[in-house]
């Protein structure tokens, strides 16, 4: 068992990497794994009916889509897993997709169900919502990129708006001020 790696280490292997250097991908790995399955977990919780994917696979998906190319540019570990939260919710949008397709297909059956155990199927209104507030989020990326990383950093990776602001260097009421305008900006886009 390895020890923890200083913040500046982290970061560092995270530069190299995103850099070009694939030689220190196992060791990278190794260090990000388990606050990359913290923010699964997390992400999961929050939308469980979206995708009937372990943290495990969530991560998988996640790393061949998006982190396993590199070409970030870094400024800090919280920096990293501010936008592995932000590739994460756009990975679970992705899934929803294809289950809403699925679903209002012919012949679908949900697979996985063992002895009677009753599914867990979110509604295709389910579907649509989250579909919607990807939609949203992608307009917020375009229109406000500072408020769209806040909101996936405090919505969809819990984190506090204490630990958003040592992240992005902004203060604490900063960073409250913008969530509370982003979230009254998505609950009006949202409708009842």
């Amino acid at each position: 068992m390895t020890a923890e790696l200083p913040a500046n280490s982290v970061t560092e292997l995270l530069q190299r990497y995103s850099s070009g250097d694939r030689a220190i991908s196992d060791a990278l790995f190794r260090e990000i794994w388990p606050v990359l399955h913290q923010l699964a977990v997390r992400q999961l919780a929050k939308e469980r009916s979206v995708a009937p994917v372990s943290p495990t696979e969530l991560i998988s998906e996640l790393w061949l889509r998006n982190l396993h190319r590199g070409g970030w540019n870094v400024n800090s570990r919280e920096h990293f897993y501010a936008i592995v939260a932000m590739a994460m919710r756009r990975v679970l949008i992705d899934l929803a997709r294809q289950r809403l397709a699925a679903s209002r297909g012919s012949g679908y059956a949900p697979s996985g169900l063992e002895d009677g155990q009753e599914a867990n199927i979110p509604s295709p209104v389910r579907l649509e919502e989250i579909i919607q507030i990807g939609q949203l989020m992608e307009i917020l990326e375009k229109k406000d990129p500072p408020a769209a990383l806040i909101a996936d950093m405090h919505y969809f990776a819990d984190y506090t708006l204490e630990e958003i602001a040592k992240t992005t260097g902004l203060s604490v009421r900063q960073v409250s001020y913008r969530w509370k305008k982003t979230e009254k900006w998505l609950k009006r886009q949202l409708g009842p």
